[in-house]
């Protein structure tokens, strides 16, 4: 599967542990959305067209209205990466 390497920085950090939380508008859409590392800082990469690839991809899911995190499925695409801690 191919992504990007926005898309890959967002999988690590929510492989990690992180989350991405959303804004809804009254008709229900989502319009703003934040990614969340596990040490709670934002991650800048996490745009809205990045957030639609994920979650049309399946790679992310969201349960009984909590933020998204990763499925089973994003864990086994996420390339592995050195931390830089």
């Amino acid at each position: 599967m191919n992504i990007s390497k926005h898309e890959q920085r967002v999988l690590h950090a929510l492989a990690q542990g992180g989350a991405i939380h959303y804004d809804r508008l009254s008709n229900g859409k989502i319009h703003a959305v934040r990614c969340f590392n596990r040490d709670g800082h934002v991650l800048t990469d996490c745009s809205l067209a990045t957030f639609d690839r994920l979650k049309k991809r399946r790679l992310i899911r969201s349960t009984r209205g909590q933020p998204y995190r990763i499925t089973h499925l994003g864990l086994r695409s996420v390339n592995a990466q050195l931390d830089n801690r």
